[in-house]
């Protein structure tokens, strides 16, 4: 993904979902980031979530950041997978 620097805060990045085969409870999802970035993770429907900015953002100090995304079930145990997303933020003239 592409971002302008200039994107205020709850900007959408991007969409996804994430799906669990099995039932009940053993099917049910969790979404986190991990580290700290300047992103933060909203629940859109059951399965399906959107990555989001949480705070202005600044090419000068970051060009690019790598948002990995960690799904986990409710079963236990608990299962996960990651997925890293690349985003790169567009200079906008600031000066």
């Amino acid at each position: 993904s592409t971002l302008s620097e200039a994107a205020p805060p709850d900007t959408v990045v991007a969409l996804f979902n994430v799906r669990d085969r099995d039932s009940g409870d053993n099917g049910r999802t969790t979404c986190e980031l991990t580290g700290e970035q300047p992103f933060r993770i909203t629940v859109l429907a059951a399965d399906a979530y959107a990555l989001v900015t949480s705070e202005t953002l600044d090419r000068e100090q970051v060009e690019e950041y790598n948002v990995t995304v960690r799904a986990r079930d409710e079963g236990s145990p608990a299962l996960s997978a990651s997925k890293t997303l690349p985003v790169r933020l567009l200079d906008v003239n600031d000066n």
